[in-house]
C-alpha cells in the first residue's frame, strides 16, 4: 500500500495546518463516531436478528420431522419461498443489493458509479434476513458492509459534506459493518486500508479506526464481548514445523483459485440462464436446493459458524469432514448465484478451517509436530481467507480477533504468504476484483434502463 496524505489536512514542509483544516478534520471525526455508532447498532440488530432466524428455522426442521413427507415439504417450501422473496425485492427495489455489496462500495469510492439510494440499506437488511434465514450459504458481513457504508454516507449528506468527506465517511463506515459482523474491529479498520481503497490514507485511516472502536462499543452492548469463537490456548510451534505451514498455505492458495472460478462460473450460468429463467425462480430453485439440504442436515446449511466452532473445539467427525468440505464448498458457489443479498467471508472462513484441519490431522504423525489440528485449522483459515480475498493482513488479524490465537501469528504469516503466491502464480484475479466489473457492468445496464424507460 502507498502512502497518500489527502491534500485536505496536508500542509507544505514548515506550515501548520489552518484553523479551517482543523475545524474540517474535528468534524469528521465527530461524524466518524456518529457513522460508526449507527452502524454498529445496525449491523448488531442484523447479527441478532440472524441468531434467532436460525433457531427458528432449526425449530422448524424439528417439528417437520414428525410429519415426514408433509413436513419436509413445508421446510423446502419455506426455504425457496424466502429466497424468492429476497430475490425479488433486490430486482424491485435496489439491484446493487445482490451478493455481497463490497464490490459496489469499492466501485463507488473507485468513482466508478454513484452512491446508491437509502432504499439499498432497507433491502440490504430484509432481504439479507430473508436470504440468509432460508439457510443459504452466505455470510452476514457482506450486507453488513454495504449497510455501514450507505447508512454513513447519508449521514454525511445530511451533514452536508462536500464528496471528499462523504467519501471518507462511506468507507468507514463500511469497515465498522464489518468489524461488527465479526466483533472484530481492527479487521474493520484495516479492511477498509488493505482492500476498499488499497493505500493509506491519513484522514480514511483516522476514520475508519474511530468508526470501527465506535461500532463495536455499540454491538458489544447488544451482542457481548466474547469472541466469536472460543479456541483453546495452542503451543509455540516448533521452527521444524516452518516448511508444514508454507506447504499448508500452498494447499489453501490452490484451494482458493478453485472456489473463485467456482463462484465465478456458478454467476455465468446464472447470466445464461438468465433470458428464460427470471431470478426469482432461479432464487426459489436454489432455496428448494438448500431446503433438502437442510432436511437432511440442517447444520450444514446457513453461514456455518456452528460447524467452524465444533472444529475449532475438537468436536467435528473427521471421517465425513471430506464430504462435508465439497458439499459447503459447492453450495456457497450456488448460493451465491442466488441473486440475493449475503457474503463471501463466513462460508469462506469455514472450509479454510476444515482445510487447516484435515492438514494438522494428516501431519499428526510427525515427531517434531507439537501443534493440534485445531491450530492447524486456525491457520488454514487465514490461509484461504488470504488466497480468495487477496487481502492477507485482513484476514491475520481477522482470525487473530476471532479465536484469540495471538501465539499462531507467525506460522499464519507463513501460511498466508504461500497462499498468495501460489494464487498468484496460477494467474487468478482477487475475487472482488472480478465482482466489481460486474458491478459496474450492472450500473450500465441500470442506466441504460433508466434512459429509455
Amino acid at each position: 500500500m502507498e502512502t497518500k496524505q489527502s491534500p485536505e489536512v496536508a500542509a507544505s514542509p514548515g506550515e501548520q495546518a489552518s484553523p479551517t483544516q482543523e475545524t474540517s478534520l474535528v468534524r469528521l471525526a465527530f461524524l466518524t463516531l456518529l457513522a460508526g455508532a449507527v452502524s454498529g447498532l445496525v449491523a448488531a440488530l442484523f447479527r441478532l436478528l440472524l441468531q434467532q432466524a436460525g433457531e427458528l428455522r432449526g425449530q422448524l426442521i424439528s417439528l417437520a420431522h414428525g410429519i415426514p413427507l408433509a413436513g419436509f415439504f413445508a421446510v423446502v417450501g419455506v426455504s425457496a419461498t424466502l429466497a424468492l422473496v429476497a430475490a425479488w425485492l433486490v430486482r424491485r427495489f435496489s439491484p446493487h443489493a445482490a451478493g455481497s455489496g463490497i464490490p459496489h462500495v469499492e466501485a463507488v469510492l473507485q468513482g466508478a458509479i454513484s452512491p446508491a439510494r437509502p432504499v439499498l440499506g432497507i433491502v440490504k437488511f430484509v432481504g439479507g434476513l430473508l436470504a440468509l434465514g432460508s439457510g443459504l450459504v452466505l455470510g452476514r458481513e457482506g450486507p453488513s458492509v454495504q449497510m455501514g457504508a450507505a447508512i454513513s454516507y447519508w449521514i454525511a449528506r445530511l451533514f452536508g459534506c462536500r464528496w471528499a468527506d462523504c467519501r471518507v465517511l462511506l468507507a468507514a463506515g463500511a469497515g465498522a459493518g464489518l468489524a461488527t459482523a465479526f466483533n472484530a474491529p481492527i479487521a474493520g479498520a484495516v479492511f477498509v486500508l488493505e482492500e476498499l481503497v488499497q493505500r493509506f490514507e491519513h484522514r480514511i485511516a483516522v476514520a475508519a479506526l474511530g468508526a470501527s472502536a465506535s461500532a463495536i462499543t455499540v454491538a458489544r452492548l447488544i451482542l457481548g464481548n466474547e469472541p466469536d469463537f472460543q479456541v483453546a490456548a495452542f503451543p509455540q510451534p516448533d521452527i521444524a514445523s516452518w516448511p508444514l505451514f508454507l506447504l499448508l498455505g500452498g494447499i489453501a492458495g490452490v484451494a482458493a483459485v478453485a472456489y473463485n472460478r467456482s463462484i465465478l462460473g456458478a454467476l455465468a450460468i446464472a447470466d445464461r440462464s438468465a433470458a428464460w429463467l427470471p431470478v426469482e425462480a432461479r432464487a426459489a430453485l436454489i432455496g428448494a436446493l438448500i431446503g433438502v439440504t437442510a432436511w437432511f442436515a440442517p447444520g450444514l446449511v446457513g453461514g456455518g459458524d456452528t460447524i467452524t466452532q465444533s472444529i475449532l473445539s475438537g468436536d467435528a467427525a473427521l471421517a465425513v469432514m471430506p464430504v462435508i468440505f465439497l458439499l459447503r464448498f459447492a453450495l456457497g458457489a450456488v448460493s451465491y448465484a442466488a441473486g440475493t443479498p449475503g457474503g463471501l467471508f463466513a462460508p469462506l472462513l469455514v472450509l479454510g478451517t476444515q482445510i487447516g484441519f484435515l492438514f494438522g490431522a494428516a501431519c499428526g504423525g510427525i515427531p517434531f509436530v507439537t501443534l493440534p489440528p485445531e491450530a492447524f485449522a486456525v491457520i488454514g483459515m487465514a490461509a484461504f481467507f488470504a488466497g480468495v480475498v487477496r487481502a492477507p493482513l485482513t484476514g491475520i488479524v481477522l482470525v487473530a480477533e476471532m479465536t484469540g490465537s495471538s501465539n499462531l501469528l507467525l506460522p499464519t504469516i507463513f501460511a498466508s504468504f504461500a497462499a498468495l503466491l501460489v494464487a498468484a502464480l496460477l494467474r487468478d484475479n482477487p475475487i472482488y476484483d472480478a465482482l466489481r466489473e460486474r458491478t459496474t457492468r450492472l450500473e450500465a445496464r441500470i442506466r441504460t434502463i433508466s434512459g429509455t424507460s
